[in-house]
């Protein structure tokens, strides 16, 4: 099923439970879920600068997934919405962060060998003047 987002676009899949909190979107499905959560950067962010900013998502990354109880068990450049993207897996867990323009988009979810995860990062688009 097709979800749109302030500035984005995934699948999620069909029959899930999505909801729509301030800041973001989750789908939902018993304890399994998917989720894309929206913060504004302080500073516009130019591809360019991916490999300063994978410095820093890293230690984000290793700091929730220590809140978690968890250590980061791999840490990866991947490509999402045409662009370099750095994902996490801790735990059960799966984390990506995607950055353009003005915006950071994380993509969270459970189970990330599940089909769902997988769904989420092969289909988050961008969709607004950052695309």
């Amino acid at each position: 099923m097709g979800i749109r987002g302030d500035g984005f676009t995934f699948d999620a899949p069909l029959g899930w439970r999505v909801t729509r909190p301030q800041d973001g979107i989750v789908a939902r499905n018993g304890d399994a879920l998917v989720s894309v959560t929206h913060f504004p950067l302080r500073r516009p962010y130019d591809q360019s600068q991916f490999d300063t900013a994978a410095k820093a998502l890293d230690a984000v990354a290793a700091r929730l997934a220590k809140a978690a109880g968890h250590a980061v068990e791999r840490a990866e450049t991947v490509t999402v919405a045409n662009r370099k993207a750095r994902s996490y897996a801790y735990g059960t867990r799966r984390i990506g962060f995607v950055l353009a323009g003005r915006d950071e988009f994380q993509l969270f979810c459970t189970q990330q060998q599940s089909a769902a995860c997988d769904l989420l990062f092969n289909t988050f688009t961008l969709t607004g003047p950052q695309a």
